[in-house]
């Protein structure tokens, strides 16, 4: 019964890495593909080593796939930040069709705050 689970999960982690990898091709700027391929880390790879876990058991090669799935959720996440926050100061451009740009709207408020304020006095 495990065995048969643990391949549902890797089969279901097989499919959000295809569609992930779709994306990566299909959608139109850097911020887009990179939602994209996030999302298909986290979810799919930690899918299939879930999988992986039911599959075999909790043994040394489970144990292994449990940090694998700590250390993805660590990271993935944070680099995605890291890589969509260098991008955008690099000066890639959002797709035109994007609704806001959060990163512009954060900059301009700080700028905001950090600027003194000069008052002309007659």
């Amino acid at each position: 019964m495990t065995e048969s689970i643990g391949l549902v999960l890797i089969i279901c982690g097989l499919f959000f890495d295809f569609s992930g990898c779709l994306g990566l091709v299909r959608l139109p700027d850097v911020y887009n593909r990179l939602q994209s391929a996030t999302k298909c880390v986290t979810l799919g790879t930690c899918l299939i080593l879930l999988g992986t876990i039911f599959y075999t058991g909790l043994n040394a090669v489970g144990m292994k796939a449990v940090l694998c799935i700590w250390f993805i959720f660590m990271t993935s996440p944070t680099a995605a930040h890291a890589i969509s926050r260098a991008s955008h100061r690099a000066g890639y451009k959002l797709w035109k069709g994007s609704v806001c740009d959060q990163y512009l709207e954060d900059r301009q408020s700080s700028l905001k705050k950090k600027a003194p304020e000069v008052s002309m006095k007659e």
